[in-house]
């Protein structure tokens, strides 16, 4: 896999969506290609497959916050517009690890650490974000931690 391999999957898809004439669709792998050109501008640097990745978990997490919001306030109309952008989200994101991978990983990562207080989930926690990026909630990830550590 090179370097830009999500990139040019977003760029490919873009072209595919354009010929299908898939409007929704393109707007939202639009709208990822300008976040990840927004960090590159930011940046003056090229993004990586990692960044790309980073970024496209972001933009993922955005919308699983909006469509909590918009279902807490009652408007399933747009909480369905969020829902169907995580669908095309969820395309470009690597496959999601199960609970055991995700605990096997933790303790793994607790050894390699040495950790053993909640002082050192920030050791842990360094370890374990480059290999789950992407791949788990990296909120329960932390709270898995923390019923380990406490």
């Amino acid at each position: 896999m090179s370097n830009t391999a999500l990139k040019e999957q977003l760029t490919a898809e873009m072209k595919a969506s354009m010929k299908a004439k898939d409007k929704q669709r393109l707007v939202v792998i639009r709208s990822l290609l300008a976040a990840i050109k927004q960090v590159e501008i930011d940046s003056q640097a090229t993004v990586d497959d990692a960044g790309a990745l980073a970024i496209v978990d972001k933009a993922m997490k955005q919308r699983r916050d909006s469509y909590q919001q918009f279902l807490d306030a009652d408007r399933p109309d747009l909480a369905e517009q969020e829902a169907y952008e995580m669908t095309v989200i969820q395309d470009f994101m690597p496959e999601a690890l199960t609970e055991d991978e995700i605990n096997a990983l933790i303790d793994s990562a607790m050894t390699d650490s040495g950790a053993t207080t909640m002082q050192d989930m920030g050791k842990v926690m360094g370890l374990l974000k480059p290999k789950m990026q992407g791949r788990a909630d990296m909120a329960v990830v932390s709270k898995l931690i923390k019923a380990k550590l406490g």
